[in-house]
């Protein structure tokens, strides 16, 4: 079985290309281009990790610390790119949702329920078999997400 496991830190896009992307959805929706809202879409590109709205929030207060960024103005923006598949999520009940921009190499992840740690990986056999199990069932898959929810390695040795 070949299973990858990377850092998935490589983008699909160039940032000033992600960039003019955002400022035409911006204006597509009626929104005004922000430095606010430049930054939430910069801090995303620029991260590696799956942030909540709360914690990309206080990355920007942090860089930041002169520029009011409202946690509302985080969320109606993340919505938006949501929406547009500029950026995807991870749900995690009701500890809220987890985000990451979209411009990676696919990849599916194992997320700890103890811990909230979240790990990428891809594995050629299970992308085989789902698109032998759509093609069998007469489906036309345009795209899928594999979410596994376990405990990773350092939580179950903590319980031991």
């Amino acid at each position: 079985m070949a299973v990858v496991s990377t850092n998935f830190e490589d983008k699909t896009i160039e940032y000033k290309q992600l960039l003019e992307n955002f400022k035409t959805l911006l204006k597509k929706n009626k929104l005004k281009f922000t430095i606010q809202r430049e930054l939430i879409l910069e801090t995303l590109y620029s991260s590696n990790e799956h942030l909540t709205p709360e914690a990309l929030h206080q990355l920007i207060q942090k860089r930041h610390p002169a520029l009011k960024t409202g946690i509302a103005t985080v969320y109606r923006t993340l919505s938006l790119l949501e929406e547009s598949n500029v950026v995807t999520s991870l749900s995690f009940g009701a500890q809220g949702k987890k985000y990451e921009l979209g411009a990676k190499e696919h990849h599916d992840h194992l997320i700890c329920m103890e811990c909230g740690e979240i790990a990428e990986f891809v594995d050629e056999e299970i992308e085989k078999r789902q698109h032998v199990i759509t093609e069998s069932l007469g489906f036309k898959m345009y795209d899928h997400s594999m979410q596994i929810y376990g405990i990773c390695k350092k939580c179950q040795t903590k319980k031991s």
